[in-house]
């Protein structure tokens, strides 16, 4: 692994900063995007300025948290109709490649590029951007296109090369297929939603948008539950194109996307937009080049380090993948709703301090940010690791998903759940990069994480037995991100000067201290009460356990805090006391 560049020193005030890729669309129940009430403080980073923060994102976290709720509740239906097996296996990484292609081609760069493109496009052409807006739909639309059709014809290849050949019947490619050929078309809406969606940020519209998905949600749940009503199974050998179970669940998965996109075209409307064709080539794409290409290469360099990790997943146990999966999206629940809601209310703030080329206060962002999501997610990491086993066999022994498929998906979020502070501080190193205009760190940082992560993925099956791979899968990816938050911090100090480092590092310290302090005695009293409860039904033993140990965790770890005088935590409680 080379090391990454060190990118060079700022030595100027920096143009419009653009909207970094994100794991989806922004989160905000609201049109538009709430601003920080009070000016950005002084580069002491205080509590009025994390005051501010804290309003800011506490609104945006109301979209994010139904999307990410109703997205679990799929994955939780999914899981009670499909179990942990080779079906469920093929379905995901089926369900994903629409993600990776669309991606791969499009999707960073509609939402890192497009939004700064179409509000110049507005402020410069005599007819607001309208006509600019209407050749990029339609150069989009025939590129989208034309994917889709190639995805399709090429879905035998993509299959084989996240799940391998099968032979050892852990996989099953050719079902992978048959999902792949009804969900690829899912590429073209993916990418025409996007689309819709960055013109109407452009305009300022952002609810739409941010609650889109809940609607793909909803009709995901309704289809599986048509599919559980539909008699028979799935037929995996031999494997049927008219399998009605197949056809269901595939198609009806690609409908809940088509949905998600098709509720944009009324709010189009509202805000005066009428579609029509418009050809050619306008010079202002061709500016956004350069950026493109390092997004793209951000999310190629990514998808070398998900095919090993579905490769090897694939071929250790049935349902490994399945399994890998659904643990990451517990893991994404707190990060979505605290997280993500965290940065996009820190994105406009940092994005006029580096416009300004207001260094310090760029710091004093980042700072900020990394001590509020410290204080945020290390009780949640610490309970999740306490209490994991708990966790899978509470939430997922349901229907197919019940024995232990469920209790080895609880492990796996206890050996991966140090990675979420790891990964939310990557995320908002990434943003500090794209604020200033570069996308080459960016993808620079992601190298360094996937050097770190295939190498561990690849020994996993050496030093593990095929049960328990997964668990070592889920441990490399969170340390991967340990990787690239140490990398990310040693490049902005190359960039920046002094990225107050120390500060950060002394709230961790006392944060992990009362967290681990309060989980531990949080696990210990659950030991005891264990032999009381032993005769109950094994769920109804996981969710004492784990609704006890979480009441009596969080709010010692609180008053662990209090106690070691975590100031970030002042600006939560003034929040709440307003409330």
């Amino acid at each position: 692994m080379q090391p990454p560049e060190a990118p060079e020193e700022v030595t100027r005030p920096v143009q419009r900063p653009s909207v970094p890729p994100d794991d989806g669309p922004p989160t905000t129940p609201i049109d538009r995007v709430p601003e920080p009430a009070e000016p950005a403080g002084p580069a002491g980073g205080g509590t009025e300025n994390a005051g501010s923060l804290v309003r800011s994102s506490g609104m945006i976290a109301i979209a994010s948290l139904v999307s990410r709720l109703t997205g679990f509740l799929r994955n939780l239906a999914i899981v009670a109709v499909l179990g942990f097996a080779v079906v469920n296996d093929s379905y995901t990484i089926s369900n994903t490649l629409p993600n990776i292609v669309y991606e791969l081609l499009l999707g960073g760069v509609l939402t890192s590029v497009m939004i700064p493109v179409l509000v110049r496009a507005q402020a410069e052409d005599p007819d607001g951007g309208e006509r600019f807006t209407r050749r990029l739909l339609t150069v989009v639309g025939v590129a989208l296109l034309l994917a889709t059709l190639l995805a399709m014809a090429a879905a035998p290849l993509l299959t084989r090369l996240y799940l391998g050949s099968g032979d050892g019947g852990e996989a099953n490619p050719a079902l992978a297929t048959a999902f792949a050929w009804l969900l690829l078309p899912q590429i073209f809406f993916y990418g025409i939603g996007a689309l819709l969606g960055a013109i109407l940020n452009s305009k300022q519209v952002f609810g739409p948008f941010a609650w889109a998905p809940v609607l793909n949600n909803v009709v995901v749940l309704g289809v599986l539950a048509v599919y559980a009503l539909v008699p028979g199974e799935i037929s995996a050998d031999p494997v049927r194109m008219g399998d009605p179970k197949l056809l269901v669940l595939g198609l009806g998965t690609t409908l809940g996307i088509v949905v998600q996109a098709a509720v944009l075209i009324p709010f189009m409307r509202r805000i005066g937009f009428s579609y029509r064709p418009v050809w050619g080539w306008d010079p202002r794409l061709s500016l956004a080049g350069g950026m493109a290409l390092w997004i793209v290469g951000y999310v190629l360099v990514g998808q070398a380090g998900y095919i090993v990790t579905t490769r090897v997943a694939a071929a250790a146990d049935g349902g490994s993948v399945a399994t890998y999966m659904n643990a990451w999206l517990l893991l994404q629940v707190p990060y979505g709703v605290l997280g993500v809601s965290l940065l996009t209310a820190l994105m406009p703030r940092m994005s006029r301090a580096a416009a300004q080329g207001d260094t310090d206060q760029v710091v004093t962002d980042l700072s900020l940010g990394a001590r509020l999501s410290t204080v945020g997610l290390v009780p949640i990491a610490a309970v999740m690791t306490a209490f994991g086993g708990a966790l899978g066999t509470a939430l997922f022994s349901v229907g197919a998903g019940s024995g232990d498929g469920a209790a080895r998906l609880g492990e796996t979020v206890a050996w991966s759940a140090f990675g979420l502070l790891p990964y939310a501080v990557t995320m908002l190193q990434m943003r500090v990069f794209y604020a200033m205009t570069d996308s080459r760190t960016p993808t620079l940082i992601q190298v360094g994480m996937v050097g770190v992560k295939i190498p561990l993925l690849l020994a996993c099956p050496l030093l593990l037995p095929p049960g328990q791979v997964v668990l070592g899968l889920a441990a490399a990816n969170s340390l991967s991100f340990v990787g690239g938050a140490l990398i990310g911090q040693w490049l902005l100090r190359r960039r920046l000067g002094r990225v107050r480092s120390v500060e950060v590092l002394r709230c961790l310290v006392k944060v992990t201290l009362a967290s681990g302090a309060a989980a531990a005695i949080a696990w210990g009293l659950t030991r005891l009460a264990e032999p009381a409860i032993a005769d109950w039904p094994v769920v109804a033993q996981a969710w004492t356990l784990l609704l006890g140990g979480t009441l009596v965790a969080l709010p010692l770890a609180v008053a662990g805090m209090r106690l070691l005088k975590v100031a970030e935590l002042d600006a939560v409680f003034r929040r709440l006391a307003r409330r």
